[in-house]
């Protein structure tokens, strides 16, 4: 299993791959705020782990494993995001708070919260009888 840390970068190499086509250390360690320094010992660490193939000088690719957990991590980002925009968290706060909870969350735990994304998507007006909870309670509150 990877690290917090590492799962760290095999979401962002995903990303990248997936938006570029290809990712490198610097954009890598751009989209971290990292130095390549760290990006090159983490990398060869990741191929060490055999979650990708890195040559130096000439950039690296995600094994079949690396993909695999790439978009899991990315699916589990998207998943909190989407579950923290549908209870009311301010969208300046998400970002943050998706980063802060997502390596300290079982997988079971990543289902249940889809299970319950789902069950929200399904039927909108749930989405809006919890906006009128939510409501009421800040009215309570004042």
């Amino acid at each position: 299993m990877p690290t917090p840390s590492m799962e760290d970068y095999i979401e962002q190499i995903y990303l990248l791959i997936e938006e570029k086509g290809y990712a490198r250390v610097s954009d890598i360690a751009e989209n971290l705020s990292v130095h390549p320094s760290s990006v090159t010992k983490m990398v060869q660490k990741l191929d060490q782990e055999k979650y990708l193939v890195y040559e130096k000088y000439r950039g690296l690719v995600l094994t079949a494993n690396g993909k695999k957990v790439g978009k899991r991590l990315v699916y589990r980002h998207d998943l909190l995001e989407q579950l923290l925009q549908i209870i009311g968290v301010k969208e300046e706060n998400i970002y943050q708070d998706v980063e802060g909870i997502e390596h300290h969350l079982s997988w079971d735990s990543i289902d249940r919260i889809g299970d319950l994304v789902e069950y929200f998507q399904e039927k909108p007006v749930r989405i809006e009888q919890l906006k009128a909870i939510q409501k009421k309670n800040e009215d309570v509150e004042k």
